[in-house]
């Protein structure tokens, strides 16, 4: 149950607030803070986990979504890499390896092409050619997708790259809720996942059930999720 005040946590108000006030106070949550919880429950949740990439710690991470929890993890959690994606993309796989469970943060994916070679020929093929046998439980994420203001260096799509190589997981979720749900099974996982994030929803608010806000909640990575039933209508003719 959250608190009212908390600031990761907004009330919806007008007619969507209205309609359940009775009961409880209904809330909704930005997919930047969803993405946030997620990460920090996760992190509490198992000590295997650790976040790093450009500026994640004492910045809060470049677009905040990292917000808090290097104060609340410290240093060895919570790691501060240089401007070298080649290298902490590769030290990333590597604990992987070794039985760690990294979040290697991209600022931004147009940027991954920088450790193409260890997203690819190291973490998806040795998983994948090793038919599971040696486990690489490592989360790739960050922006993905056309932006505001940053041309073209910074407004590239990588769904359909990462999606065509053998060995990756990959999720692109748009809601709070989809966001939430599919990092924290991403993040339990023992293949690679990317997880592709739009840089243009972070700030956006959207409702988020009950279930969606218990600590314990996953969206399973495979299965469809029906966001509204086809109507088949059939024709008098027929």
């Amino acid at each position: 149950k959250m608190e009212a005040d908390d600031p990761l946590w907004r009330p919806l108000k007008g007619a969507a607030g209205r309609r359940r006030r009775r009961n409880f106070q209904l809330l909704q949550v930005t997919v930047r803070d969803a993405l946030n919880q997620a990460m920090d429950e996760e992190l509490e949740r198992d000590e295997r986990v650790f976040l790093l990439g450009e500026e994640v710690a004492q910045y809060d991470g470049a677009y905040k979504v990292s917000r808090g929890l290097w104060k609340k993890y410290g240093d060895k959690r919570i790691i501060d890499t240089p401007i070298s994606e080649m290298g902490f993309a590769g030290i990333a796989v590597g604990a992987a390896m070794a039985g760690l469970r990294p979040i290697c943060e991209f600022m931004t994916f147009n940027f991954s092409m920088q450790a193409i070679d260890q997203v690819i020929n190291s973490a998806a093929k040795t998983c994948y050619m090793s038919a599971g046998l040696q486990a690489v439980p490592i989360v790739f994420r960050g922006p993905n997708g056309a932006s505001a203001g940053v041309a073209a260096q910074h407004s590239q799509c990588f769904a359909a790259w990462y999606g065509h190589c053998p060995g990756l997981k990959v999720v692109s979720p748009w809601n709070s809720e989809d966001a939430r749900g599919l990092l924290k099974s991403a993040i339990r996982d023992d293949n690679p996942v990317v997880v592709l994030e739009n840089e243009l929803m972070y700030g956006v608010a959207f409702e988020v059930s009950e279930q969606g806000l218990s600590k314990d909640f996953t969206i399973p990575i495979g299965k469809a999720k029906v966001e509204r039933p086809e109507i088949y209508l059939k024709h008098p003719c027929v």
